[in-house]
This record gives C-alpha cells, sequence and structure tokens, in this order.
C-alpha cells in the first residue's frame, strides 16, 4: 500500500501530562521527511517557536490528509466528532490511561509511526450517534457520539421514568437512573462499566443498558446498528435529565421531552499499526488472564 500523505494535522489536548515531549517527537519525525504540518491552536503553547501553522479542527479537518490525536481515548473521541464529517483518516498516539483508540504508545512512535506514513497501516471505519433532543414538535438540543448516548437522572439519587421505542416500536417503559445506548466503539467504556457486552468494533449493532433499573429482569438489549431509538422521558418526572455524548458534551432535557439516536450518515476512519488486534487490546487494557498467572 503506498500512502499519499502530504500534510499532517496535530491534535490534542495541551494541558496533558507529557505531551510536549511527545509532539516536539513527532514534529522532528514530520519535518524531517518534508512533511507539511498543521497544529490545533490549542497546541500552540507547547511549541511556541514553530513556524507550523495554527487553526481549529474543523480547518484541519477541511485541510490534511492525515490527522495523528495526541492524547488519551478522551482527546480522540473530542477529535473525531469534528473530523468524521470530513472523511479525514486518525491515527491515535497515547498519552492517556487505557487507549483503546490511541494505540501507539510514546516509544513506539519512532517505528511506527513512520511504518503507517508509508502505507503499512490497517483501516478501520467507526460508526457515530446522532442525538436530539426534541420538545413539542422541534429539536432543541443536537449532538454526535462516538462512543455513547448517556440518559440519566444527573447528580440526584433518584430515577427517571421513561419508555423506549425501537423503529417506533414500544419495548418497555422502566424506572431506572438511566439508560446507556453504545455504539461498538463504547462498547468498552461505560457501557461496559454498566454491564453491557463488549462488542467488536466491526459490528453494525447498538446496544442499550439500563442503569440500575428497578427491575431484576432488565437486562442489556444489542439491536441492528440502523436501528433508530427513541427514549420519551415520561412527564410525570420531576427531574430534568442531562443527555450526554461521550461524557463531554451535555445536553438538558425536560419532562415530556424525547430523545431520538440513529446512526450518523458519516463515520469516523482509524488507522492502526499493522497486526493490530483488537482481542490484543482487551487482554491487555481490561487485564483478561491475570488470574492465571501464578
Amino acid at each position: 500500500m503506498q500512502a499519499s500523505f502530504k500534510t499532517i494535522g496535530l491534535v490534542g489536548r495541551s494541558k496533558q501530562s507529557g505531551l510536549r515531549e511527545v509532539v516536539h517527537q513527532l514534529l522532528a519525525l514530520l519535518e524531517e521527511r518534508a512533511l507539511e504540518v498543521i497544529l490545533e491552536d490549542r497546541l500552540g503553547e507547547l511549541v511556541q517557536d514553530s513556524s507550523h501553522r495554527l487553526a481549529s479542527c474543523d480547518e484541519i479537518g477541511q485541510s490534511v490528509d492525515l490527522v495523528i490525536v495526541v492524547g488519551g481515548d478522551g482527546s480522540l473521541l473530542s477529535a473525531a466528532r469534528t473530523l468524521a464529517k470530513y472523511d479525514t483518516p486518525v491515527l491515535g498516539v497515547n498519552r492517556g490511561r487505557l487507549g483503546f483508540l490511541t494505540d501507539i504508545m510514546p516509544d513506539e512512535i519512532s517505528r511506527q509511526v513512520p511504518a503507517v506514513l508509508d502505507g503499512q497501516y490497517e483501516r478501520e471505519n467507526r460508526f457515530l450517534l446522532d442525538a436530539q433532543v426534541h420538545r413539542g414538535g422541534k429539536v432543541v438540543g443536537h449532538a454526535d457520539a462516538l462512543n455513547d448516548v448517556v440518559v440519566n437522572s444527573g447528580t440526584s439519587a433518584q430515577m427517571i421514568e421513561f419508555e423506549l421505542y425501537i423503529n417506533d416500536s414500544f419495548v418497555y417503559r422502566q424506572r431506572a437512573d438511566g439508560l446507556i445506548v453504545s455504539t461498538p466503539t463504547g462498547s468498552t467504556a461505560y457501557s461496559l462499566s454498566g454491564g453491557g457486552p463488549i462488542m467488536h468494533p466491526t459490528l453494525d449493532a447498538m446496544v442499550l443498558v439500563p442503569m440500575f433499573p428497578h427491575a431484576l429482569s432488565s437486562r442489556p438489549i444489542v439491536v441492528e446498528g440502523n436501528s433508530r431509538i427513541r427514549i420519551d422521558i415520561l412527564a410525570r418526572n420531576r427531574i430534568h435529565p442531562p443527555v450526554t455524548c461521550d461524557g463531554q458534551v451535555n445536553m438538558t432535557a425536560r419532562p415530556g421531552d424525547s430523545v431520538h439516536l440513529s446512526k450518523q450518515s458519516h463515520r469516523l476512519t482509524l488507522l492502526h499499526p499493522l497486526g493490530h488486534s483488537f482481542y490484543a487490546s482487551c487482554r491487555d487494557k481490561l487485564r483478561w488472564g491475570d488470574a492465571l498467572v501464578n
């Protein structure tokens, strides 16, 4: 495979520990190859003596052939919601904790990043969710999510009551702390903590995970990826439940509102070094098999 990356965007959160060293290492590597580099504007304080252009994540998505996101999965989630609509491929360098999405470690940069630039990579597409809050027949809130959309009772120790519809078919009325709707990408995140299944990222499916439901028989449901999900917040609720996308973007619903979820038309293109394995990531990040070690 012959790569044609000529303009590279570097994206990340400038306040993250150890980021300065990684950014400078990447810049040196890219400059050695005479590649044009555009830095996200919030990285400017890390490379104040640089002549590289600074731009917003939106501007970078429109201008580059490849984006390298430096940070944890949170950094990549934030960038993904912007970059997906431009069909810009994304490569993740991990400066966070688990790193299911940012899979190149700092000590692997000098070997794996040049290999990707030379066309030695695996390409993977991930779908996003479109979330809308409807009130009185109008859309009053709209956001995207790569991992999950969570409707919950917020900080109060109370349950909310809602009705769930899938493709306009009534599923159940539920009293719970909330509901997590997750993509396969998000199945190793908050959904997993809530008791949801791990789904391979190539699956065309969503999982719906009740949060502390007031019914022992209430279990996660896996549905087809093109399903239309509607969560009706019953009018008798007293709580204004938050609707949170990827744990980063917050909207507020009111009693009587409906939350509509469906697959976004655009997808995120992730690049991985050759030999990348989802199952190896699970073994490493989730510490599978530790109990077998003497």
